[in-house]
């Protein structure tokens, strides 16, 4: 053998010998991914609770998850939509289009919800839905693109922009839970009902089982144990459900993640997920919020029931989705929507300072202030929420300046009393980089929101009268975790704080797929 073909067979049997190698030491692809975002899920109170805990809930978390303590959206002030969007598409509102459950159109002037479209008639709902104004690709998207369309994938929430935004542009199957039966519905956006969903609303429908429930503690422990300090310890509760909006309050109980398992279950059974080689999705949402949206000091026992159900809920999930898919095939992440219900405490007796802001006062007070500088006319076109939106065609009819415009308009209204800041359109797209001004931007999007940004000062209340928007203003850090677990993760608790938008391209590279078409960040590394 010349040296030269000698050189050529090592060459060939070193190449066959780090394929075989790397064949043999690459992670296994996970046979199902379940994703749970559960909503308003707080550390702290988390953390409060463990002693009502059993094992194979959060504490097996604790134990056996990758753990990032400190986790948080990339964007400010959240809420479910914007937050399930995020997470599922890896990327901020100014990309992926929802910048909140509803904001106003620029051509009529009238709000938009998130999931709304009336080209798509409900299953066994009245609402006409699809993702539309998801305006990027998902996880769930990337996974069916990379398989063609082989993997299964269903969403599961009680809530339609959730159930929505996690399935995605292609689920299979998308349900959340009617307000006004009690049945898990669905969008003809994503095909015919299924059959199994049938079955499950005529013979196990929550809509005949609502009048036997009664959501009370779960046990002694739970009644006598009281973390919050609001006057002592409070009488244990007992609630049922009817009237006209027993649906509705269900929905913010304790006990819908039961339900919300039941028809997950019931889904798992009646379908192939995660029975063969290619890689399946489900995703869940559960709730963590309180009852009834009251303040907590009228509601504390029920949340600590609602963490302590939450707790089990999430035990016998894991438990049955291993058991039918089999142990290290499945790979559960969990994490939290990263909000909570504002409170709506009169601050007034306790001497803290506070103020209202009217939304309606200002706009008319910035519409005058603009008469006089530029002459008569409707500058201020219309406001939703904290945002004021300038009639441009009237702006571009006068041949008016409008980064001037906009600049006179930030220094009024800055002068006016509960004002922390004033954010125009130019000074969050074309201004100087600071990661609070980030935050607020990534938030934005110039197709749907204002030409103005109002920040009332924390403690204020900032009231929209038309909207019926009502918002107290506060910063506290409110922290949650994200969790990794299954599929051969290693265990390890990390401190160093995370952007949930990381989510989906960890979950690509774990699936061997791209990521969503807008998810710029970086995958996690080092899970396995």
């Amino acid at each position: 053998m010349t040296n030269r073909n000698y050189r050529l067979f090592t060459s060939l049997v070193a190449a066959l010998t780090l394929a075989t190698s790397s064949a043999q030491t690459a992670p296994e692809v996970p046979r199902l991914v379940v994703s749970i975002l559960i909503d308003q899920l707080r550390s702290d109170y988390m953390e409060a609770f463990y002693p009502l805990y059993g094992e194979r809930g959060f504490k097996r978390l604790f134990k056996e998850s990758r753990m990032y303590t400190q986790a948080e959206y990339p964007f400010r002030n959240p809420d479910r939509a914007s937050a399930t969007a995020c997470v599922y598409s890896g990327a901020s509102p100014y990309d992926n289009g929802i910048v909140g459950a509803m904001w106003l159109s620029r051509e009529s002037l009238r709000p938009v919800y998130c999931v709304d479209d009336r080209t798509y008639s409900g299953n066994l709902t009245a609402e006409y839905s699809s993702p539309k104004h998801l305006v990027v690709s998902t996880i769930v998207d990337e996974l069916k693109v990379a398989t063609e369309g082989k993997s299964l994938a269903y969403a599961i929430s009680p809530y339609r922009e959730a159930a929505i935004f996690s399935g995605g542009h292609t689920a299979d199957g998308v349900f959340w839970l009617n307000d006004a039966s009690g049945q898990w519905c669905s969008s003809s956006y994503y095909g015919e009902y299924p059959k199994w969903a049938v079955n499950y609303d005529h013979y196990k429908s929550l809509g005949s089982r609502i009048s036997s429930i009664e959501w009370k503690p779960m046990n002694d422990l739970v009644g006598n144990f009281n973390y919050f300090v609001s006057g002592g310890i409070k009488e244990p509760f007992s609630h049922s459900f009817s009237g006209h909006r027993k649906f509705r309050e269900f929905k913010t109980s304790g006990c819908v993640n039961e339900e919300v398992n039941r028809f997950a279950m019931h889904c798992m059974q009646n379908t192939t997920l995660g029975m063969d080689a290619v890689t399946d999705f489900l995703s869940l949402m559960y709730y963590a919020g309180n009852y009834d949206q009251k303040p907590i000091s009228e509601t504390p026992i029920e949340l600590q029931d609602t963490y302590v159900r939450l707790d089990k809920d999430l035990g016998e999930l894991m438990d049955a989705v291993e058991r039918k898919v089999g142990v290290g095939k499945v790979l559960f992440v969990i994490s939290s929507t990263g909000y909570a219900e504002h409170e709506t405490s009169d601050l007034t007796k306790y001497r803290i300072p506070t103020g209202t802001f009217s939304m309606f006062r200002s706009a008319s007070l910035l519409n005058m202030y603009l008469m006089a500088v530029y002459g008569s006319g409707q500058y201020v076109e219309a406001k939703y929420g904290a945002q004021i939106y300038l009639n441009h065609k009237l702006i571009e009819d006068k041949q008016l300046n409008m980064s001037e415009m906009l600049e006179r308009c930030q220094s009024f209204l800055m002068q006016m009393s509960g004002v922390k800041d004033v954010y125009t359109s130019q000074r969050l797209t074309l201004g100087a980089w600071t990661p609070g001004i980030n935050r607020i931007r990534n938030g934005y999007r110039p197709q749907c929101s204002g030409d103005i940004l109002v920040e009332v000062a924390p403690g204020w209340k900032l009231v929209d009268e038309e909207a019926g928007y009502t918002h107290m203003a506060r910063e506290s850090y409110v922290g949650f975790p994200l969790f990794f677990i299954g599929c051969n993760v290693e265990p390890m608790i990390i401190e160093s704080p995370v952007t949930v938008d990381c989510v989906a391209p960890t979950l690509a590279r774990m699936m061997r797929i791209r990521a969503p078409n807008a998810c710029a960040v970086a995958p996690l590394s080092g899970l396995r």
